[in-house]
């Protein structure tokens, strides 16, 4: 073998390896991106952003847009993300911030992966209210935080959820109950009664605006029934005002009925066709994360709404998940025994969905 050919090996073998390496970072880089693209995306927040209206577009810059159908403002980075949403007329705000994973493994296998959060504001919203000073200081507290929102305070209450006391040493959270047994009639669905409220579960008297003392019963200790649960996580753990009872007084109503045909909040899918069983809306696009929803279930009722629940968004799988109280699991579940809870589809809550209301 010449010296030639003696000194062009090393060159070939140095050219083998760097092309065998370069395959391997590839197939690394290519593994990476198809796991990364199988995770939730995680939404990092770094700073508070500095309130501003106007048209710009760039890259990075916040500027406010009008939308309708509801009329709302949303305030958007660059040319397409959305960090907050605010709807004429309502409290509830949406907030872009860190991912979360919300689930109930003990009823369901559905998962909500999140970035939003939804809170209330002071004051209810209205054209322009981007340049008032109220909303400018309880953006800058609020955006961004990861102090408990709505959802986080409405998962403080499901199966398994762990006993919270105040100052007082009063359970203000837990795992809730939805009512006590019957008289005469075993466990099973539809067993449990109604009309369980916060001051139930909380086992203390509650003086409502109007001068009206609620009293606990000691049989609903640590009970809430569906909108006694939208009562207790918008209410009493959020501070939107609550009425005593339905057409008492100004604040949210005692019962699913009363909620859905108030003039409490914005109405973003109205009861549509006859009494009493009325239809299902033909499109939920209008639903945002925090939103109440309504049911007709139960031809007993008459012409009445009568069960409601808090929307989520979608879980992993694309379908839309609410959460509620409900009797057959015995408290606030998005699991699927006696129904999913999913409003997309031709399920029980889906086919029995007829209206919505953003707080």
């Amino acid at each position: 073998m010449s010296a030639k050919s003696k000194r062009g090996r090393p060159v070939l073998h140095g050219v083998t390896v760097l092309a065998l390496l370069a395959g391997s970072a590839y197939l690394t880089v290519e593994l990476r991106k198809d796991e990364q693209a199988k995770l939730p995306a995680v939404q990092a927040i770094t700073d508070i952003p500095h309130l501003r209206s106007g048209s710009a577009r760039t890259a990075g810059e916040q500027h406010w847009e009008r939308l309708r159908n509801p009329d709302r403002s949303v305030l958007r980075i660059g040319i397409g993300g959305i960090l907050a949403t605010f709807t004429d007329g309502a409290r509830t705000a949406t907030l872009t911030g860190p991912s979360r994973t919300f689930d109930e493994p003990a009823n369901t296998l559905s998962r909500v992966v999140t970035e939003n959060w939804v809170r209330l504001m002071p004051e209810a919203w209205a054209k322009g209210a981007e340049k008032e000073q109220w909303f400018k200081d309880w953006f800058k507290e609020y955006y961004g935080s990861e102090r408990d929102d709505l959802f986080a305070i409405a998962f403080q209450y499901v199966e398994g959820a762990p006993v919270r006391k105040d100052d007082e040493d009063v359970p203000y959270a837990g795992d809730a109950h939805y009512g006590p047994l019957a008289p005469d009639v075993g466990p099973g669905e539809g067993a449990r009664l109604e009309e369980s409220d916060f001051y139930d579960y909380l086992g203390i008297p509650y003086t409502f605006p109007d001068g009206t003392t609620g009293k606990p019963e000691a049989a609903r200790y640590r009970a809430i029934d569906c909108s006694g649960f939208v009562r207790t996580v918008f209410g009493y753990r959020g501070r939107y005002p609550l009425a005593a009872a339905d057409g008492t007084g100004d604040g949210l109503p005692r019962t699913a009925n009363g909620m859905a045909r108030s003039a409490v909040g914005v109405d973003i899918i109205n009861v549509s066709g006859p009494a009493p069983r009325y239809e299902r809306p033909e499109s939920i696009s209008e639903l945002q994360p925090g939103d109440l929803v309504f049911f007709k279930t139960d031809a007993r009722t008459a012409s009445r709404l009568d069960h409601t629940g808090i929307y989520l968004g979608p879980d992993t799988d694309g379908n839309q998940m609410f959460l509620s109280s409900r009797k057959e699991v015995n408290g606030p579940t998005m699991g699927d025994e006696g129904g999913t809870s999913r409003l997309n589809g031709h399920g029980y809550y889906a086919s029995a969905l007829r209206s919505a209301k953003r707080l």
